[in-house]
């Protein structure tokens, strides 16, 4: 079977598995540099924010890299551009071990329909103990949707959050009253 088939192949396994168009939580796939293969792991961790995690293989080293994304809308809530910092730890083949900083500027898309993320990017890094003090590498990554946000339930009623709305007329109805009798026995409100 050639690389085109097995492609093909792997493409239709996954768009029969899910073809629903959503955010994402976490995301697993490849990730393709011009020396190197690996595989990244997204985790959302709050609205803007992503932990990616980056396992990388090459022809004289292995890596980890660990980084902390920010996310920013392009042209919607599917397409974005993002940049980050982190660290990494690796083994060069004949200097042992190495440590650093990355920094990475990219963009990112989720495909529509599709439970797709694609991204490129440009990741800078700065080396202790490698031959290499500086790196600059660009990479290219596919990733799987494991885990999808959450819908939001949508409200028939069309001026708002009823509920929060309510909360409101609350809180300012029992900011009107006075103090209460265990505020003046506690001896607040004086």
């Amino acid at each position: 079977m050639n690389l085109r088939s097995f492609c093909f192949l792997l493409l239709l396994t996954f768009l029969a598995l899910d073809a629903t168009a959503q955010k994402y939580r976490t995301a697993l796939g490849p990730r393709f540099e011009s020396d190197k293969i690996g595989l990244s792991l997204q985790q959302k961790l709050h609205e803007r924010g992503t932990l990616e995690v980056i396992g990388a293989l090459g022809e004289r080293e292995y890596s980890g890299t660990a980084l902390y994304e920010w996310h920013f809308p392009l042209l919607g809530e599917r397409f974005n551009y993002y940049i980050g910092a982190g660290a990494h730890l690796g083994n060069l083949k004949d200097k042992g071990v190495f440590t650093g900083a990355d920094a990475i500027l990219g963009l990112e898309y989720k495909v529509n329909g599709l439970p797709f993320l694609l991204s490129a990017d440009i990741k800078p890094a700065f080396h202790l103990n490698h031959e290499d003090w500086v790196g600059l590498s660009s990479g290219v990554s596919v990733r799987y949707v494991l885990v999808k946000e959450k819908k939001k339930k949508k409200s028939i009623w069309p001026f708002g959050n009823k509920d929060d709305d309510n909360k409101k007329k609350k809180k300012d109805k029992d900011s009107d009253k006075g103090p209460s009798v265990w505020d003046i026995l506690k001896g607040g409100n004086q």
